[in-house]
Formats: structure tokens, C-alpha cells, sequence
């Protein structure tokens, strides 16, 4: 076999070192930041947000007794009366996804959550599950911002929700201060201006950058590389193809931080009609967070805090378009509540879930189930809050509620582990794709994979299938949920 002798000068194989020794920088301060080719949306963009706590509800003082246009809310959803018309609640979806025999309830109901997916269990003791529905949007939505997802809350354990693509589980983030570092280290606070944004991104000639120094080297070795490849065999050239991909994407990427870049200098000249704000209450240091989060299960006072500032977050990383995919996995099922339980002697979530749930809600414990309706109606009460901030963020003739959609929910459908009639609100109007103010009841046992197809359609996905939409044995409305628009 004869091998081709190509000299390689010292000169270029220099210029190789440097993209070796400086790209892996950049993908560590630009992680899939938006898919080659795309440029910034002519209008404010769609957010996707979840919302999901623990413990289920309390059915009959969740669902409204009506269908159609929202009027008076059941308790639980009372304190979300004054923005009745931004919410959807949907009643009567379900999880039917088996399991291969090695969880207990609570895992069983935890990897079912967000990936509706037809079977789920364990390997080697890791939890595998399908993709997660946040994650799936961070595929279709996420490289179009900083942080393509964000996980934050209390879940872990029993209560793991996220999985990637392999089925891997992945972590969240309880730390307030470590997740705020995150975002905003080195960056500072400032509200995109889309007006100005949407006329960028009408004229992108204006808005061309010249090439700065990893550009340029990127393009040096890309032109040596496409010089050698016509001299070599057709096994080297496959070998060097992929070479040449891998560097073209690192170079959009490239080319994708210096828009990202330039956009922000933009707006911190001229930023849009919000102004963000760091969340109130946020632990000064890592100990003080580290406090904060170990107090939570124990005292409602930190747990409300907790709450608040991790929601703040959220809306935060959304105002700021630092992420557009966002997971608040909050509360704990081990969460004590004295003075938030008023009846009674028991104020263990845990234990007031089983006592207060059976088969029957006749055969329930009356004042364990009163007990869970007031967590739940406290749970409420903090998420609206986060609804009445996100409806006064002005993005410029709509608000950030207007352009999110949030999906409001538990892992079990009740604090028995039940998986029948989960509660579900979706609040905000996804940018125009929902028509809110209602209440939809669909056919009983109505796959939650039929919500999730239709969250991850309005967010461009065409694929019109997730989890076990279509592979339900009760399969319903051809995989889809009718009416929301």
C-alpha cells in the first residue's frame, strides 16, 4: 500500500496547534449557544417553563367544577384569581407508562413525569427513562440562547425528572448562589431590546462583525486542510472530512459568541423597556446558601424563600434571554409544615400524602386530605406571585408572560402515588399559541405525552410524537390535545 507523502510546513501545523490549544475555551464559555445559521427571532421569543412540585393535589379542590371559561377557582387554585385569564387548566391526562419491576412508587411516578415514557426502570441502580420533555425543547430551543436548559429545585433521589437522549438522568441545581453564578458571572443585568433586535436581524449586513483572531485561525486551518485534502486517498479523506466538520462547527460557534456578544454590548447602550433585577433574598455567599437549602425541609418561612428566589430565577433567566428552557423541580415530599397545616397534629408532607389519599376519597383521612389541600393552596399562592412578575415585565408592547408558556404540575397525580388525573395548568399565552381563561376536561386517562407533543409544537418541533403519545394502550385524540388555541 502506497501512502501518499504530503509535507505539512512547520507554519501550518503551528496555526493547528493554536486552534487546538484555543477552541477548547471557547466551547467552555459557549456551549451550543445557537445552531449554526440562525439568527436572532424578529419578536420576543417563546420560553418554555416547568413548574412541578411534589405531593399531587387534592382533586376535587383542584379541578374546577366547570368547563370552559374560567370563573370562580377551586381553593387551590384561588390565589391565581386575579390572573384567571392567563392560565389553561387541563383536567383528566394520565401516566400509564409500566416499569420493569425495580422502583418503588415514587421513582415509578418521578421517571414517568416529563418523559411519558411507555416503560421506565433501572440499570445497574441508574434510573433510564426516555427524554425529558425540557430537554427535548432544549434541543429545539436551547442553542438559540446562553444556557440552552436550566434545572433548578429540590428534586434528586427518588424524585429524578430529567433524562437526556440516552436515557441518562440528569442533576438539578439547589443552589441559589451556584445557579446565579452561572448565569450572570461576568455578565451584567440588562433586558434584550427586541425592537432593536428585530431590526438586526432585518438587516444582518449591518450587524457583521470583523473576523476576530480564532476566526481567522479557524479559517487558516480550514483553507490548508481543504488544500491537502485533494491529495490524499479516499480513507484520509473521509478521516479529514470529519476533521473539516468539526472544525467548521466550532468555527459557527465561533462566529455565534460574537453575535451573542455584540447583541448584548447593543443592548446594555440601548436595553429594552424592563429593568432585571437579582433576586430578593439571594444567600450573600456558597455557606449561607448551603444553609438555606438544608433548612428548607424543615421551616416553611426558608421554604417559601427558597421558592421565591429560585422562581425569580427562572424569570430572570428568561427576561434576560439567558435561557429560553427553564425546570423549577420544587418542595419536597419529606417537608415539614407547621403553621402552613392548620389542622390536625401532623405537619410531615410524607406522611399527610398517605394518610390523606385511597382509593376511595371517601376512605381518605378528612384531616390529612385538608392538611395536603393547604400545602397545595401554599405551593399556589408562591407561583403566582412568579405569574403577577412575569405579567408586569414589559418586552415591548407584550409581556413575558404573554411570550412563555409554563407548565404547572406534580410527578404523582396525588399524594398516593396515583397516576390518574395529574394536575395540570398551563399559564401564559406561548406567544400567541394558546388561548387561555379555560378549563379543558379531555377524555379520561388521556396520555400527558399528548400535552407534551403539543408544548413541543408550538416550540417548532414536527415530529408530532413524544413518549408514549401514540403507544398508549389509551391512546387518545390521535396522539394530540384538541382546543387549546
Amino acid at each position: 500500500m502506497n501512502v501518499p507523502q504530503v509535507p505539512v510546513s512547520r507554519r501550518a501545523f503551528l496555526r493547528g496547534a493554536g486552534v487546538v490549544a484555543a477552541l477548547p475555551f471557547l466551547e467552555s464559555i459557549a456551549p451550543q449557544v445557537v445552531r449554526a445559521g440562525t439568527r436572532t427571532p424578529a419578536r420576543p421569543p417563546l420560553r418554555f417553563g416547568i413548574y412541578t412540585v411534589t405531593g399531587g393535589t387534592v382533586s376535587e379542590s383542584w379541578v374546577p367544577a366547570d368547563r370552559g371559561n374560567l370563573t370562580t377557582l377551586p381553593s387551590i387554585l384561588r390565589p391565581l384569581q386575579p390572573h384567571k385569564d392567563d392560565i389553561l387548566v387541563l383536567s383528566n391526562l394520565a401516566q400509564s407508562g409500566d416499569s420493569d419491576g425495580r422502583l418503588n412508587a415514587h421513582e415509578h411516578c418521578a421517571y414517568l413525569h416529563l418523559t411519558g415514557s411507555e416503560r421506565v426502570g433501572k440499570n445497574e441502580g441508574r434510573p433510564v427513562a426516555g427524554i425529558s420533555v425540557d430537554q427535548r425543547a432544549a434541543e429545539i430551543m436551547g442553542p438559540q440562547s446562553l444556557i440552552p436548559s436550566m434545572r433548578l429545585g429540590y428534586a434528586g433521589g427518588e424524585t429524578t425528572f430529567f433524562f437526556d437522549r440516552s436515557g441518562r438522568s440528569l442533576p438539578v441545581e439547589r443552589d441559589p448562589r451556584l445557579a446565579f453564578e452561572a448565569m450572570f458571572r461576568g455578565r451584567r443585568l440588562v433586558a434584550p431590546n427586541w425592537a432593536r433586535r428585530r431590526s438586526a436581524a432585518a438587516n444582518p449586513a449591518a450587524t457583521e462583525n470583523p473576523p476576530t483572531y480564532d476566526r481567522q485561525v479557524v479559517d487558516l486551518v480550514l483553507e490548508d486542510a481543504r488544500g491537502l485534502q485533494r491529495q490524499l486517498g479516499s480513507t484520509d479523506r473521509t478521516k479529514l472530512q470529519e476533521y473539516l466538520d468539526s472544525i467548521d462547527s466550532i468555527e459557527r460557534r465561533v462566529r455565534r459568541m460574537q453575535e451573542w456578544i455584540a447583541m448584548e454590548a447593543a443592548d446594555l447602550r440601548n436595553p429594552g423597556p424592563s429593568t432585571p433585577q437579582a433576586p430578593q433574598g439571594m444567600p450573600a455567599d456558597r455557606q449561607r446558601a448551603n444553609q438555606m437549602v438544608n433548612a428548607v425541609v424543615r421551616n416553611p418561612a426558608v421554604h417559601a424563600e427558597y421558592l421565591r428566589i429560585m422562581a425569580d430565577l427562572m424569570v430572570l433567566g428568561f427576561q434576560t434571554d439567558t435561557t429560553r428552557v427553564c425546570t423549577l423541580a420544587l418542595g419536597s415530599d419529606e417537608a415539614l409544615f407547621p403553621g402552613v397545616v392548620t389542622v390536625g397534629y401532623e405537619h410531615h408532607a410524607h406522611t399527610l400524602e398517605h394518610h390523606g389519599n385511597a382509593a376511595r376519597v371517601e376512605d381518605a383521612d378528612p384531616v390529612a386530605r385538608e392538611g395536603c389541600r393547604q400545602i397545595h393552596a401554599w405551593y399556589t399562592r408562591i407561583f403566582a406571585e412568579a405569574i403577577a412578575k412575569m405579567k408586569a415585565i414589559d418586552e415591548g408592547g407584550s409581556s413575558l408572560l404573554d411570550n412563555t408558556v409554563l407548565l404547572y404540575t406534580s410527578y404523582m397525580a396525588d399524594g398516593g402515588h396515583g397516576r390518574e388525573n395529574y394536575p395540570v395548568m398551563l399559564a401564559g399565552r406561548a406567544g400567541g399559541k394558546l388561548k387561555t381563561g379555560r378549563h379543558i376536561a379531555y377524555q379520561r386517562g388521556t396520555p400527558v405525552s399528548n400535552l407534551y407533543v403539543e408544548l413541543l409544537a408550538r416550540m417548532g418541533d414536527t415530529r408530532g410524537e413524544f413518549g408514549n403519545s401514540r403507544t398508549s394502550a389509551k391512546q387518545a385524540y390521535n396522539g394530540r390535545l384538541p382546543d387549546l388555541e
